[in-house]
């Protein structure tokens, strides 16, 4: 009877381990986040384990992939969404829900987005034939019309319109960094607020290149790294803010 009882004590005590095990382990978690009661895909939303304070953010079709263990809480967080807490009780795909924020006499003022509108006024340059994407202009435009040739080089309206090509240019890259380079991210990691928010994110923001290279882990090392030297360095009178690069 004792045998018994001292094999059924170990054979519990072993099933226990391997539970407590198994809590441990670190496990790669998935999921996708919709808009509640719509097939619609959240971007942009931050995953945070509030254990380990891992956070990682959806990319352009909802998705997310996220280390975490059995027993954490994941808290999902949109701008103009519901905050979500989810309990990672196995390694199975999350599928999760976010309910928007109701505003009263919401009104969509802007339906272009601001790609669009650039790129329709870069249209009509294109359609008064006073711009050629900046290239060289063809040979035989000066054969057959030599006065459309020297205005298309030294006329005022294509000057403007080279002008606002760059312009365009610049300015859809700039979008490229704000869409993922958000005060809502850059604030959860390093909990600033309000003007020192902002002087952190105007000197410590990443170009157009990096951004291009980068996915959502490698921006959000970036900021932690740039984050550990501002705080290190930011109250020596004699140290300028700058990046590590």
């Amino acid at each position: 009877m004792c045998f018994t009882k001292r094999l059924l004590g170990a054979v519990f005590l072993l099933f226990c381990l391997q539970g407590f095990a198994f809590a441990q382990q670190v496990l790669n978690i998935k999921g996708i986040v919709f808009k509640k009661s719509s097939s619609e895909r959240i971007s942009q939303a931050l995953v945070t384990d509030l254990k380990s304070q891992t956070l990682m953010m959806s990319d352009e079709l909802g998705g997310f992939n996220i280390k975490a263990s059995v027993g954490d809480t994941l808290l999902i967080t949109r701008n103009n969404y519901t905050p979500q807490k989810i309990v990672v009780l196995n390694n199975n795909d999350l599928i999760i829900y976010m309910q928007p924020v109701v505003e009263l006499n919401q009104v969509t003022i802007r339906e272009k987005s601001q790609k669009q509108e650039l790129n329709d006024m870069m249209k009509e340059y294109h359609s008064e034939g006073i711009y050629n994407d900046g290239k060289s202009l063809p040979f035989w435009e000066f054969v057959n019309s030599p006065l459309t040739g020297l205005y298309n080089l030294f006329g005022k309206t294509p000057g403007q319109a080279r002008h606002f090509a760059e312009f365009a240019k610049g300015e859809q890259e700039a979008n490229v960094v704000d869409k993922k380079y958000t005060k809502e991210l850059v604030k959860s990691i390093t909990k600033l607020q309000d003007d020192e928010l902002d002087k952190f994110m105007v000197t410590y923001r990443p170009s157009y290149e990096d951004m291009k290279e980068w996915n959502d882990y490698q921006l959000i090392q970036y900021i932690k790294k740039e984050f550990a030297y501002y705080e290190k360095n930011k109250n020596r009178p004699e140290a300028k803010l700058q990046k590590l690069y």
